[in-house]
């Protein structure tokens, strides 16, 4: 299936830089409005809208990461890091638990860790307060919560051992930069308030922690949806995981109205991009086509709803793995058990 997409593969440095600088633009621009602005509905308008090219240059520095947005392996690990500044993430954490981990066994329990299900068994041992905290996670309502606890402060910002085993100076250095770019953004909102004669509180909240709050939930809600699903299994078996074909059988296409996906440089084509890891982003559109042409009924298509959305939030709680089937908290099966990998 990858020899199908190997044209689809090619780099173009120029056009990634532009992207690169165009989205920085407009994250610059967003953030001063949040100063220049009067009054907090206009700064939160605009805090919002830098939360969200946050995200949009995180799926850049994502491509950067997989080394497909150019031909270079050294300039990906540059404009990677570039990219990913504002999110405050780490770039070789991020390396290791996103693209060795998580695309090296996506949906197998034990290993990938993200949005992984619990089995029912699992959820009644942990104490009042996780249970609690589990349920929240999967209310639908708060996928920028499980995203900044378990994801970006648990393994991302200077993690423990528990959670990252492997020590590297690398690591630490990476965590360093973040850090020192999160205070500089810091002292230019204390800065341009002060000349801008605006009060300080408003100007931080609105342009530092709103962007960061929506970048958390945009990303805690895409990697949910791209991954949950009553017809998207998980595996505790590593023999049927790899019998099942999983790079394109545990991924969701979600698709929009009004061609909004290519306002989130297509990151919603990602059975594509789950397939062949070194297509960049602005060729993913063209390759879940034609995977989607050459294997009908093989993805999972959905298109998006709100109704949808928190249909699978309130049907995929826990997972039985036994009959192979979602199921709510109570143990009752929520989905149709899917077929055993032959």
């Amino acid at each position: 299936m990858r020899r199908w997409l190997i044209p689809l593969s090619q780099r173009t440095t120029a056009y990634a830089i532009v992207l690169l600088i165009f989205d920085y633009a407009l994250l610059i621009g967003a953030l001063a409005a949040t100063v220049l602005v009067d009054g907090w509905l206009g700064k939160m308008v605009f805090g919002v809208a830098a939360g969200f090219m946050i995200g949009r240059l995180f799926i850049i520095g994502h491509d950067a990461c997989h080394q497909s947005l150019t031909p270079h392996r050294g300039l990906n690990r540059v404009l990677g890091r570039i990219a990913f500044l504002p999110s405050i993430t780490p770039y070789s954490l991020w390396d290791v638990g996103h693209n060795v981990v998580h695309h090296g066994y996506t949906n197998l329990k034990g290993f990938d860790f993200v949005w992984a299900p619990l089995t029912r068994d699992e959820f009644n041992a942990l104490s009042p307060w996780r249970q609690l905290l589990d349920r929240i996670y999967r209310s639908g309502w708060a996928p920028g919560l499980y995203y900044m606890v378990e994801i970006w402060w648990l393994r991302m910002f200077f993690p423990s051992k528990a959670y990252m085993g492997t020590r590297r100076s690398i690591f630490l250095w990476d965590c360093l930069l973040v850090s020192a770019f999160g205070l500089v953004w810091i002292g230019s909102l204390v800065a341009a308030a002060a000349a801008a004669g605006q009060a300080l509180l408003p100007v931080l909240v609105c342009g530092l922690v709103v962007p960061f709050l929506f970048w958390c939930s945009m990303i805690g809600f895409v990697v949910y949806v791209h991954h949950t699903h009553v017809k998207v299994s998980w595996y505790d078996d590593r023999a049927g995981w790899a019998r099942a074909q999983p790079f394109i059988s545990t991924t969701v296409h979600l698709t929009f109205p009004l061609r909004f996906g290519a306002v989130l440089h297509h990151i919603m084509e990602h059975t594509a991009h789950h397939l062949d890891m070194s297509i960049p982003l602005y060729r993913l559109k063209n390759a879940q086509k034609m995977l989607e042409d050459l294997l009908p009924q093989r993805i999972v298509i959905q298109r998006f709803s709100w109704r949808w959305y928190f249909d699978t939030a309130r049907r995929c709680k826990l997972y039985d793995f036994t009959r192979r089937c979602w199921t709510a908290y109570s143990g009752r099966a929520t989905s149709e058990p899917a077929a055993s990998p032959a």
